[in-house]
């Protein structure tokens, strides 16, 4: 049978394929991208005899092309912490679906695995900004001093490397990073063996001294707008960018907006840590916007519609409205 691994390009999508191939070692053919490329489910030719695994795409972005591969008899296991919708009913459908804040899709491998590659999850929530859940995860993995600061640092700089308008924007295409990580069941060993680890780390460091020298374009009374420049070091470093301002001021919210060359934006927005809702619904309201309740993302947003995106942004984090995170779900996480 036939094997796809589709899988997000960033930290998250990375090493939560990487653990489940550790646990389950699967000849593959593998389907990513940049990180604003969330309908990759489209690229599997729909067929009998095939079997899939999703990881961390929203299933509500890939919902046509999901149903014609159940419809057509293909075996799909999918694991996300997106915003989802209805979740099919189908014979040939396991889902791993948990919405909540504080879950990333690593978290739900290292939950279905029985943490047997556990540091490789904690890279994945660190790259993520789940910073308490990935410091409770490494708390219990008895890490020597300083052990956790690296997980951190390698999940922070290969998610910065899943942002651009193109492959052409990254330091190195998400798949060849994946195959790179591959023989690795230590992100130390990783870390100490592979020249690409250190060239992430210190690429992200100077692109976010770069954002940092420039300053916020709207000030709203719950939050702050940055709008970065029309360069490849922009689009990339816009969602660690966001994940510092997100830490940093935990009851504000954020987005951070770069420019393409095709006169659009792409968007992060970050809702306050201490409050992580809305940022999804917010998104939703825009063509191409989706994501989770913490961290969501608007993939083409027109020039002429930044002032409505700051209203409804304004509007989405006003005092208080996001707090109750009504539309959290928690999809039949029991599928396990």
């Amino acid at each position: 049978m036939k094997h796809f691994d589709v899988f997000n390009g960033d930290a998250d999508g990375i090493c939560a394929l990487h653990q489940l191939r550790l646990w389950k070692p699967l000849r593959s053919v593998l389907i990513t991208g940049v990180k604003r490329d969330v309908a990759l489910l489209a690229r599997v030719p729909p067929g009998a005899g095939i079997s899939v695994t999703v990881l961390d795409i929203s299933l509500d972005s890939n919902r046509v092309a999901l149903l014609a591969l159940l419809r057509h008899g293909a075996e799909v296991e999918y694991f996300d912490h997106h915003f989802s919708g209805a979740v099919p009913e189908a014979p040939n459908l396991k889902p791993y679906i948990d919405t909540t804040p504080e879950v990333c899709t690593s978290l739900l491998v290292d939950r279905h695995i029985g943490g047997q590659h556990r540091l490789w999850a904690i890279v994945g929530a660190y790259g993520d900004n789940l910073l308490h859940a990935a410091g409770t995860l490494a708390a219990k993995c008895a890490l020597q001093s300083g052990q956790a600061g690296q997980l951190r640092e390698l999940g922070e700089a290969i998610n910065y490397n899943a942002y651009g308008e193109s492959e052409a924007d990254l330091l190195i295409p998400p798949a060849r990073l994946y195959n790179t990580v591959r023989p690795y069941s230590n992100p130390f060993d990783f870390l100490a063996n592979e020249p690409i680890a250190r060239a992430l780390c210190n690429a992200l460091r100077r692109d976010m001294e770069r954002a940092l020298s420039l300053s916020a374009d709207s000030v709203l009374a719950d939050g702050k707008i940055y709008v970065l420049p029309d360069e490849p070091w922009a689009r990339r470093v816009r969602g660690a960018f966001g994940n510092f301002l997100a830490t940093g001021s935990p009851d504000r919210a954020h987005a951070v907006l770069s420019q393409s060359a095709h006169g659009e934006y792409t968007v992060s927005v970050r809702a306050p840590l201490a409050h992580p809702y809305g940022a999804a619904d917010l998104c939703r309201q825009f063509a191409a916007g989706g994501g989770r309740e913490a961290a969501a993302g608007i993939g083409r947003l027109p020039h002429d519609r930044l002032g409505e995106f700051t209203l409804a942004f304004e509007k989405a984090f006003a005092d208080g409205s996001q707090a109750q995170g009504p539309s959290a779900q928690a999809v039949r996480p029991s599928a396990q």
